[in-house]
């Protein structure tokens, strides 16, 4: 089963032409994935798997989808 994850871009390094690399916001966590094969800027969302950007996804929804991972985490950690 694969997971695909929206986050948030926060900036994008295009130093190496070949492989646009971009800082990308997963609710508090920040990781650096490769943008190369979507058009996405600072401030878009986008979904990641396995450290790419696969999509670009709606900014409502991408927030919905966090807020929901947060409820399951707070969740399991009562549990």
């Amino acid at each position: 089963m694969c997971l695909a994850v929206p986050g948030k871009i926060i900036s994008i390094d295009i130093s190496v032409p070949e492989l646009k690399m971009a800082k990308v916001d997963f609710g508090g966590i920040t990781k650096n994935i490769c943008v190369q094969w979507v058009d996405a800027g600072e401030g878009d969302y986008v979904l990641a798997h396995a450290g790419m950007a696969i999509a670009l996804v709606d900014e409502e929804i991408a927030e919905q989808t966090l807020a929901d991972f947060d409820t399951i985490s707070r969740s399991l950690d009562a549990n």
